[in-house]
């Protein structure tokens, strides 16, 4: 049987389209996927046999207008070595090196005199610029071999977010932050230059349908390099100003978790990690470490006590001052009584006796489970290491525990666990996922938006608006005396001024963690702003410490992003 001249043209049509599809693919793999790696190759006279070059996937910021900066990424450079066997004048051959790189001599010396050893290692991450002066020097004995290092641009911008790389043994691991959250991604198989193109391929397909989260690439964050370092350096003006222990701030979009700022004082360069002193500015304590937040709980408990319908802003109750239950007595912050004063009030001046009346109404069963339903029992599943887990006392059978624990006393918060809560207020009452990275590019080319599940709803609609209304009138007429009202802009804010309890768990006399937070625009807002400063000095409340500073990121925020007026 013969084949028609049109069948032999298809035949052969198809026959080039797949040689064209198999050249078409190599050639994306050699210029794509591993244009790196064979330039590494091509470098061989700096190559060490069986070496391979450090290589890591690339961290990038993103900005407003979507371009990405690189938070995280390699630097290029040199590893100086001698072969001791080789070297005619160790002296020699020392000072004319030092001149360019200096060396500790008596290291050096040491090292040259290992005859029998015909790898010593001199330096690494030797800049290209020095390493290439070495190499013009010329002299038997003395190599350069191609090396690959970490290195952050940005040096302290959001470095406990990063985390940071460094050597456990032998072994270069990520430590900290999204280094080590994404590691899986982040991390390079460097045999994967000699794959066959097809199992490279077809094993990368099935890496993208089946094990996503296992695809080698770079990871894209919600940071913006310009919001982080706005917060950085108003979180590093208050650590200096008021001395306290510990400072820190988030930024977060309270619609969908995107965290577009987080920063704590002290921290550190990850490029020069060795230099830190104290190992506690590594972690992250905005994530980490649990606080007794005080009054910034008591918008939650009052949303609780609308939302319920047990109150509303014009409900009234008597104020004395003070309140005694289970024999132990509790007072306003300053032991005064008002006499008879509304919700409204109770928020205005922070009235402790006006949060505990709002849970004798709501009862404490279904006051625990509205602070279960703000996620204040569980962590938020923020994508960084080491969350830290509350400490709640909400299961307790005493009514002063379940009182107390309504002006923020006696239970202990994340500062990404309270900023999540406190969401919900101006959101519409759902508690959102925070998160920091927002996409995942792969080696092959195949991108993807992290999918984040919209959040469980907490509070009605209607109590949002209402609460809202109430934290609006805080700002405008109680904070400050109104002096940072803003005449185009709603804000909804409140102030938290804690004790803190000391190692034997009776509180600390003039020991405070001050806390802030505010969202805006009120009614649709874009932004929530938290900062807290833990044992400030020299400043008694956090409306003093705390106001200001919030205002002045608010004002940025707003020309920053160009949000318009909503009043």
């Amino acid at each position: 049987m013969t084949t028609s001249p049109v069948t032999r043209i298809r035949i052969i049509s198809i026959f080039i389209i797949l040689i064209a599809f198999v050249f078409i693919g190599n050639l994306y793999l050699i210029q794509i996927v591993h244009s790196e790696d064979y330039r590494n190759k091509a470098d061989r006279q700096y190559v060490r046999p069986n070496q391979s070059v450090f290589d890591r996937g690339t961290i990038f910021f993103q900005t407003k207008d979507g371009d990405r900066i690189a938070a995280a990424t390699l630097q290029s450079g040199f590893t100086l070595s001698i072969n001791p066997k080789l070297l005619k004048n160790d002296a020699d051959v020392y000072e004319k090196i030092n001149v360019i790189l200096p060396l500790n001599k008596a290291d050096f010396l040491a090292k040259a005199n290992k005859k029998t050893d015909p790898f010593e290692e001199i330096a690494k991450h030797v800049s290209t610029e020095i390493g290439l002066k070495i190499d013009a020097l010329d002299i038997a004995g003395v190599n350069l071999y191609k090396d690959r290092w970490r290195f952050y641009p940005g040096e302290k911008l959001a470095a406990q977010v990063l985390g940071f790389m460094s050597f456990k043994g032998d072994e270069y691991k990520a430590q900290y932050g999204l280094e080590r959250q994404y590691n899986s991604i982040l991390t390079r198989n460097q045999g994967a230059v000699f794959a066959n193109f097809f199992v490279e391929l077809f094993s990368n397909i099935n890496k993208t349908v089946l094990k996503k989260e296992d695809l080698e690439g770079d990871i894209v964050t919600t940071i913006d390099p310009v919001v982080q370092g706005v917060l950085e350096n108003k979180i590093a003006e208050l650590q200096t100003k008021y001395r306290g222990r510990l400072t820190g701030g988030i930024i977060m979009n309270p619609k969908n978790g995107e965290i577009y700022a987080m920063s704590s004082s002290p921290s550190f360069d990850p490029n020069n990690f060795k230099d830190v002193t104290n190992v506690d500015a590594f972690s992250n304590p905005n994530v980490e470490n649990v606080y007794e937040m005080g009054s910034i709980i008591k918008p939650l408990t009052m949303a609780a006590g609308i939302d319920a319908g047990v109150v509303t802003a014009q409900t009234t109750y008597n104020d004395k001052g003070s309140l005694t239950l289970n024999k132990k007595t509790f007072y306003n912050f300053d032991l005064k009584g008002r006499g008879v004063v509304n919700m409204q009030e109770v928020l205005s001046q922070s009235l402790n006796t006006g949060v505990a009346f709002v849970v004798s109404k709501l009862g404490n069963e279904k006051f625990k489970n509205y602070m279960y339903a703000f996620g204040l029992n569980e962590k938020t599943g923020i994508d960084l290491p080491n969350e830290g887990k509350s400490i709640t006392n909400y299961e307790s059978k005493q009514d002063i525990d379940l009182a107390t624990a309504s002006f923020g006393q006696g239970p202990a918060f994340t500062a990404i666990q309270t900023t999540r809560a406190l969401a919900t207020l101006g959101n519409g009452g759902l508690l959102v996922n925070p998160h920091i990275v927002k996409r995942i590019e792969s080696r092959i080319g195949v991108a993807r938006d992290i999918k984040i599940e919209e959040g469980r709803r907490v509070l009605k609609p209607e109590t949002s608006k209402a609460i809202t209304d109430m934290l609006v009138t805080v700002f405008d007429k109680a904070l400050l005396k109104g002096q940072i009202k803003m005449e185009h802009y709603t804000m909804a804010a409140k102030t938290g001024t804690a004790q803190i309890p000391g190692p034997n768990g009776k509180y600390l006399e003039n020991t405070y963690l001050h806390s802030f937070f505010g969202y805006f625009p009120a009614y649709d807002p874009k932004y929530i702003v938290f900062l807290f400063t833990v044992e400030p000095q020299g400043v008694e409340y956090a409306s003093h410490s705390l106001a200001e500073p919030y205002s002045e990121i608010a004002k940025f925020l707003i020309n920053h992003y160009e949000v318009p007026p909503d009043r």
